[in-house]
């Protein structure tokens, strides 16, 4: 049976002699009661206030559940991430060696060839030259001639 603040303001004692002041019982009663009183609304206010901070708690709980599936998702999307990177700067690097592999050989083609030429153009240029050296000796002999001489 629980006990009430009625229950101890109603509560009557039988008179016997030389019993208690009735009085002072009634008195230390009605403290009983108010003391009574106060600890069952701090009971009731401490009830709401745990109530409340287990839902809070159970709020928090499930947040926490949430950020850390988050956690985990943003975790995989970044490995992800960081993978594809990966392959992606192995197929630049690839294709930018074979680009360099490319450009040198036709450089290289270049090369030759232009060497090629310049060994062309230096062997016309002595052909040039020793038929223009010659062409000059004969008109010099032609000049220095005893035959032209006579002529002037």
């Amino acid at each position: 049976m629980s006990l009430t603040p009625l229950d101890i303001q109603h509560k009557e004692f039988p008179v016997k002699i030389k019993g208690y002041d009735k009085e002072q019982v009634n008195d230390f009663l009605d403290n009983v009661t108010k003391e009574f009183e106060e600890i069952i609304r701090q009971n009731k206010d401490l009830q709401k206030q745990l109530k409340f901070a287990e839902e809070k708690l159970q709020y928090f709980s499930n947040l926490q559940d949430a950020l850390n599936k988050s956690i985990v998702v943003a975790q995989d999307a970044a490995d992800r991430l960081k993978e594809n990177a990966r392959k992606e700067a192995e197929i630049i690097l690839f294709e930018a060696e074979k680009s360099a592999d490319r450009l040198l050989h036709e450089a290289a083609g270049k090369a030759t060839k232009i060497n090629e030429e310049t060994d062309g153009v230096r062997k016309e240029s002595r052909n040039f030259k020793q038929k223009l050296q010659l062409l000059v000796e004969s008109q010099l002999n032609l000049i220095m001639n005893d035959e032209w001489k006579a002529n002037w």
